[in-house]
């Protein structure tokens, strides 16, 4: 596939020109603009966590589902989609969490938006296959449009994994088998690599409340614990209006 990039004038005091990147076909593939690395708020912290100490940090936390729950029992919907577009639509809130990196160019960008990348189990291979959802901050539309996606994936046991092509989308992968305690992702030493990479478990009960593990993984240099907590508090604050919609 070939691409061509536009450059859209852009006046933000950290930012430099919008690029929107066109298909050969024509067809609006993503849009992003780039970061002035001297007037980012995170400069200083940038600059040490991409080149004295390349690292990620990962946290796992509980998090309370249980009016989740309720409502995908009482509307007959399917609680992991349900918490994947909660998911998605707080990862879409902040642009510290829609980050990327250019190696080519060393360009730090911020994408309009990022997708998530779910994964289909198949129980006969015990193998899995990546399925690009794209993130619709319509609920109806996110949702017939994830059902499509599992549908489809479904029908293949191929690991269709498509990185280059996908250079906004993050992993959003359920693990439902465990209610886990931990758990770190770990990639190459050095490797900025921005997408947040999110895990969740089996939630359990505690003390009357259905609480679940979430993992989040975000690079050192883009985020830090205060960033990373955040995804938790979100996601409990956006369950909260979700199912009072």
């Amino acid at each position: 596939m070939l691409f061509r990039d536009i450059i859209i004038p852009q006046n933000e005091l950290n930012s430099k020109p919008v690029h929107r990147v066109i298909t050969d076909s024509g067809d609006d593939y993503l849009n992003y603009k780039v970061i002035d690395k001297e007037t980012y708020y995170r400069k200083g912290v940038f600059r040490h966590f991409s080149e004295d100490c390349k690292c990620s940090v990962s946290m796992t936390a509980r998090i309370d589902v249980t009016g989740l729950v309720k409502y995908s029992k009482e509307t007959g919907s399917k609680f992991y989609i349900n918490f994947l577009y909660i998911l998605s639509k707080v990862l879409n809130s902040r642009e510290d969490y829609r980050m990327g990196y250019i190696w080519q160019t060393g360009e730090i960008i911020c994408y309009d938006v990022i997708n998530p990348t779910q994964y289909v189990f198949h129980e006969d291979t015990e193998t899995c296959t990546p399925v690009y959802t794209e993130y619709d901050e319509d609920y109806e539309k996110f949702y017939s449009g994830a059902m499509r996606d599992i549908e489809e994936a479904e029908k293949t046991r191929e690991y269709l994994l498509d990185a280059q092509n996908h250079p906004n989308w993050f992993d959003a992968s359920f693990i439902p088998w465990l209610s886990y305690d931990s758990l770190n992702i770990e990639l190459p030493d050095g490797y900025l690599y921005f997408a947040p990479i999110v895990n969740w478990g089996k939630y359990r009960e505690e003390n009357g409340r259905l609480l679940m593990p979430v993992s989040v993984r975000l690079n050192h240099a883009i985020a830090d614990g205060y960033l990373i907590a955040n995804v938790f508090r979100l996601l409990e604050l956006e369950i909260k209006a979700f199912v009072n919609r």
